[in-house]
């Protein structure tokens, strides 16, 4: 994959990335590697599946905000990305604060709780920038894997794929506004699909199931449409596809996918492209409000 060299700001102390499950965070980390940096990796235990063999790593619950702010500390990091997935969210008795953060912790169980994922990734950066440190998005470490206007590959949506495109976005846009997913699939110009807790590829996998069960017509394909929250923190969580996504699109019998252009992740682009072509399905960047789309 090509990624275009962008130069981070200058600092005086060290990137960490905070590293959960999925390929992104070693994108990033071999990204800010080529631009001069060493970054720190602290891996998410029960979460970071990537061999981090050849990077300083460390390995820290997802609660342990102490463990976390002394290895701020002791490694001198002043800049943090927050990268990659976070399938479960820490319980109460996993929560260990710092002297800094210590006032905060009602509020901490109340947003943990209660809140949604954006509210919960909102106080994360809180509590992490509470310890001194600056949190910084991915795309500002690797902005070549954000997505363009327009076509990815060689396919682009027919006339039926555009209604579908429409009706996914305003899906998303009102599930985002709940702060409770970044996805939808529309068949047909109606909304099949909503993702929640589970994540896109297992909206995929109930949408082909509904397919096999004829709760979807068989003719009509469909589209998968994600899009940032309206409210989302872009520093952390911006939607992103990769090769599974298209593979468990093509295995719903979609048409294509289409993602918003400059705020969605786009990993393994050649391999993804390739799989998209392959499949004769299109991935497509789009503007949120489809005023114009690039050729």
């Amino acid at each position: 994959m090509s990624v275009a060299i962008h130069r981070l700001p200058q600092s005086k102390g060290r990137l960490a990335i905070i590293a959960g499950a999925g390929a992104l965070p070693h994108h990033v980390a071999e990204a800010a590697r080529r631009q001069g940096e060493n970054p720190f990796i602290i891996a998410l235990s029960r979460e970071a599946d990537a061999d981090w063999t050849g990077f300083d790593h460390t390995v820290c619950a997802i609660g342990d905000f102490a463990a976390i702010s002394h290895t701020f500390e002791a490694e001198k990091i002043d800049r943090v990305v927050l990268s990659g997935a976070v399938r479960r969210r820490p319980e109460w008795r996993d929560i260990r604060p710092t002297l800094k953060t210590l006032a905060k912790v009602p509020r901490v169980f109340r947003t943990l709780m209660s809140g949604g994922d954006d509210a919960v990734l909102r106080m994360v950066i809180e509590l992490i920038e509470a310890s001194g440190a600056h949190v910084i998005g991915a795309h500002e470490v690797v902005p070549g894997l954000l997505a363009d206007v327009g076509p990815l590959g060689r396919h682009a949506p027919m006339d039926e794929d555009q209604r579908d495109i429409r009706a996914g976005i305003a899906a998303a846009n009102a599930l985002g506004a709940l702060d409770v997913g970044q996805g939808a699939v529309a068949v047909g110009g109606r909304v099949v699909a909503l993702e929640g807790a589970e994540g896109t590829d297992a909206m995929l996998a109930r949408v082909s199931d509904l397919r096999k069960d004829g709760r979807i017509s068989v003719r009509r394909r469909g589209v998968l449409v994600k899009l940032c929250k309206p409210q989302q923190d872009e520093r952390a969580d911006l939607p992103s596809i990769g090769p599974s996504t298209v593979a468990e699109a093509h295995a719903a019998g979609l048409a294509g996918i289409a993602i918003e252009a400059g705020r969605a992740l786009v990993l393994e682009r050649t391999r993804l492209v390739e799989a998209a072509d392959r499949s004769g399905m299109f991935v497509l960047g789009i503007e949120r409000n489809l005023r114009r789309e690039r050729e």
